[in-house]
């Protein structure tokens, strides 16, 4: 036997251990027992895994493509990313420009697969919520946000999307930490949903400032204290 079938279709073992790697290593990120700013160490963590090198920089390098971990210029070293007010106003102010765009490109294309799709992940994130699933909430809510980038049609608007997810999910992670919280409000994006699904741009437009202003708010008053620096 040659060729694909002697191999089979089972995946091999090494990328078993990435994934694992990976999710081991964003559940302690968004748990915080890997701290903004914490230096992430190869042979420390290969130990406490029980893997070698290879599979564990497999999955550092899927968390830096995420954002959950950052490469340190100075010395070439991996961080956890860290969290501070500067790159959280960048963050949001960034993340409002771009729903907006998504939402006047997509606006034309909210079909019945679109108002599916918000009505099926905003129901995800609702379950999420009432389970008390931190990492499931927060995943669920990017996905809530992301039907509008994948109904755009537009590719660079997606990999633009996708940059920034992954420092989304650590600022939301510590917020939701910090108040004890496992994700949103239950009833947080109601109104997007309705004017996203309405026949008004400009109020959903308006809503996506509002909601956009009142998360980066919410974040500031996370972050700034730990700076030293009052909120807003």
């Amino acid at each position: 036997m040659t060729g694909a079938a002697a191999i089979g279709s089972q995946p091999l073992p090494r990328v078993t251990l990435r994934e694992g790697a990976a999710d081991a290593l964003r559940a302690a990120i968004l748990a915080g027992r890997l701290a903004p700013g914490a230096p992430v160490v190869e042979a420390a963590l290969a130990r406490a895994l029980g893997i070698s090198r290879a599979p564990l920089r497999e999955a550092i390098r899927e968390l830096l493509d995420e954002g959950l971990l950052v490469q340190q210029r100075a010395w070439g070293g991996v961080t956890v990313a860290p969290l501070d007010a500067t790159v959280a106003r960048e963050l949001y102010t960034l993340r409002a420009t771009l729903e907006a765009f998504a939402f006047e490109t997509a606006w034309d294309r909210r079909d019945a697969a679109f108002r599916a799709a918000l009505a099926d992940r905003h129901a995800a994130l609702t379950a999420a919520i009432d389970a008390g699933d931190d990492e499931a909430s927060i995943a669920a809510e990017l996905a809530l946000h992301g039907v509008v980038y994948e109904a755009a049609g537009h590719g660079l608007l997606l990999q633009a999307w996708g940059a920034i997810r992954g420092r989304l999910t650590l600022y939301w992670a510590a917020h939701h930490r910090a108040h004890g919280r496992p994700g949103p409000r239950r009833d947080a994006h109601d109104d997007y949903l309705r004017h996203a699904l309405g026949p008004d741009l400009d109020a959903m437009r308006a809503e996506l400032r509002h909601h956009m202003q009142r998360g980066l708010v919410t974040v500031l008053r996370f972050v700034e204290p730990q700076e030293g620096v009052s909120p807003p």
